[in-house]
């Protein structure tokens, strides 16, 4: 077990309790609500799932993320220009762009959701979800060396 083991594992747990929060949300909580709340005690639950989940994000998941990612990048050599090499270097870019991409659609998700844009909103909810597995998609393709 080293440094770099405990790094990486953070990394990992840290995307998979993000990852796993919104399939939660989506495939249990949400459809578990519809069925079971009135119109006004879901809004009211599921409004302050969404805020919590928006603090985790926030507080735990984007820090940890980016200062984790940056230390595997920096330990294993990454810069600017090996991100346009094969391998390693453009299956991590893609998934820095998806990363990108889906957390500005969650951001976007979330300030629908203030603003009563609710069919937007759910757009860019799927759209961060789907992304989300796309970025553990690429997690896994990336090259071990």
């Amino acid at each position: 077990m080293t440094l770099w083991t405990l790094v990486r594992f953070l990394h990992v747990i840290s995307a998979a309790l993000w990852v796993g929060g919104q399939l939660t949300v989506s495939l249990v909580l949400m459809p578990m609500a519809r069925r079971s709340l009135p119109a006004g005690p879901r809004a009211q639950v599921l409004q302050g799932v969404g805020r919590r989940f928006g603090m985790f994000t926030g507080a735990f998941f984007l820090p940890v993320q980016i200062g984790t990612g940056v230390a595997l990048a920096v330990h294993k050599g990454v810069t600017w220009e090996s991100l346009a090499h094969p391998g390693y270097g453009r299956v991590l870019a893609a998934k820095l762009l998806l990363f990108c991409a889906v957390m500005t659609a969650a951001t976007l998700h979330g300030w629908a959701n203030r603003h009563r844009r609710l069919a937007f909103a759910r757009g860019m909810a799927i759209t961060s979800l789907v992304g989300s597995v796309g970025i553990i998609l690429l997690a896994t393709a990336l090259p071990a060396t």
